[in-house]
């Protein structure tokens, strides 16, 4: 074994492991592995001005012994991109999860790629239609762009990101990526079996790092996802939807790997690197003149604090920012979507046309004064307002209850099948309750619709 490519383990401090070489040290990222046991991987991070590379785990430390011989691969890590990886379900290093055998791909990409250059990214802004009535008109993605779904525990953030896929692959005929970053296994698998059920499994790439997974793991298997991606559009030419559930556990472990790497924190707590951790990863997925990643990320609000520096760390990189509210959920209404908090940067006339922006405007609008109503009529009763805030009230009302929707993901549990609804429809409808149309109308009969049609008549 020739002394150049090997080196010592020196110590291990837990998912950290020093490593010592005495002749060439190996590049950050390059993969090394034990001599006597192939199956444990580490990856170097850093190095000091010594013979000492420090590295992460991303196997059981129970494994390493000191003085073990370490070999160096000459690679970073690589993972399998094309078509053999729809349907699929792997690790960050590309090895199956779904007991369907190894996955077989003439191609593999490494997971750390470069951001495109300026000039190769499209400045199209393009409308993606969800199908989804609340999405479509108050926050309408950007295709291309990049869209988080904020919210605390059990609000419906995967719900939504399933509906997604689901809708994006069975009407638009696309394909989907998701990184399965920190969450539970439970819900994976639930994923998963949703997907399968509505057949639309066999268009989507996933990669998982559930939160069972040493911290190395879950914080590159987000790098992992997005190498497949970049693969689609640079070599397939292919528009990519590109799933994140959950951005704030990337971050979390992150935070955890510089917590024991014994670097100075940020002052709340977060790694130092928190901006350029985010940044690396959220600037790779960009849409260019070949083909465009449209990212939709969820992201936990710890304790729902919104203020917290790893949320707000994601929220300069989100064209549309969907804010999900437990006081909604508890109303009953599906999504659970709260519509003044929520923005997108595509409300503009020129992009989702003049009848839509009107619409949205005038709709915000009584959305709003609702707000101060709703406490009045809380207190005293609706019959104290005065008749024009009465049919504002009422109208305000009627939006919210038609905004609600079934879930085509979620039809086994709720008993109901979901629906597709065109923005245009969504446009038409939402202008006829403002224009009155409706006003004789029992705002509960909007529950749960998919269009007004037969609405009122």
């Amino acid at each position: 074994m020739s002394q150049t490519n090997t080196g010592s383990i020196r110590a291990i401090h837990g998912d950290v492991v020093e490593v010592s070489f005495l002749a060439e040290k190996p590049p950050r990222h390059e993969v090394l592995t034990m001599a006597d046991d192939p199956t444990v991987k580490l990856e170097v991070y850093s190095s000091t001005p010594g013979d000492l590379v420090y590295c992460i785990s991303f196997t059981d430390p129970a494994k390493l012994y000191r003085g073990a011989k370490v070999i160096r691969l000459y690679e970073t890590i690589n993972i399998p991109v094309g078509p053999a990886t729809f349907g699929r379900v792997m690790d960050v290093f590309g090895r199956p999860q779904d007991g369907k055998g190894e996955v077989i791909s003439e191609k593999t990409r490494s997971i750390y790629g470069s951001p495109p250059g300026f000039k190769s990214v499209s400045p199209k802004r393009e409308i993606l239609e969800t199908g989804i009535k609340i999405i479509d008109f108050f926050t309408p993605f950007l295709k291309g762009g990049k869209i988080g779904l904020f919210g605390g525990a059990g609000v419906g953030k995967t719900v939504i990101l399933t509906e997604l896929i689901h809708n994006v692959v069975a009407f638009h005929k696309g394909v989907s990526v998701f990184a399965g970053i920190g969450e539970r296994i439970r819900e994976a698998q639930e994923i998963i079996e949703n997907l399968a059920q509505y057949n639309v499994l066999a268009n989507v790439a996933l990669v998982f790092g559930q939160m069972n997974e040493r911290p190395a793991v879950r914080f590159r298997t987000g790098y992992a996802a997005a190498a497949l991606a970049e693969y689609l559009r640079d070599e397939e030419d292919r528009d990519v939807l590109f799933f994140v559930d959950n951005a704030y556990r990337f971050i979390q472990a992150g935070n955890e790997l510089s917590t024991l790497l014994n670097t100075i924190p940020s002052e709340d707590g977060y790694q130092a690197t928190l901006t350029s951790d985010v940044g690396i990863f959220q600037e790779r997925l960009a849409p260019t003149d070949r083909g465009a990643i449209t990212s939709v990320q969820a992201v936990y609000v710890p304790a729902d604090d919104f203020t917290d520096s790893g949320v707000q760390a994601l929220v300069p990189y989100f064209d549309s920012s969907v804010i999900l509210s437990r006081l909604i959920y508890g109303q009953g209404r599906r999504p659970a979507i709260d519509i003044l908090a929520s923005s997108s940067g595509l409300i503009d006339p020129s992009i989702i046309g003049h009848d839509h922006y009107e619409a949205y405007l005038e709709a915000v609008k009584i959305l709003s004064r609702h707000l101060y109503l709703d406490r009045v009529v809380s207190i005293a009763g609706e019959t104290e307002l005065s008749p024009q805030d009465r049919v504002i009230f009422r109208r305000a009302k009627m939006i919210l209850n038609y905004m609600t929707q079934y879930s085509f993901t979620v039809a086994a549990q709720t008993g109901r099948p979901g629906c597709f609804v065109k923005r245009q429809d969504v446009i038409r409808d939402v202008s006829g309750i403002l224009s009155g149309k409706l006003d004789s109308a029992d705002p509960e009969k909007l529950l749960y619709i998919d269009t007004l049609k037969g609405v009122g008549k």
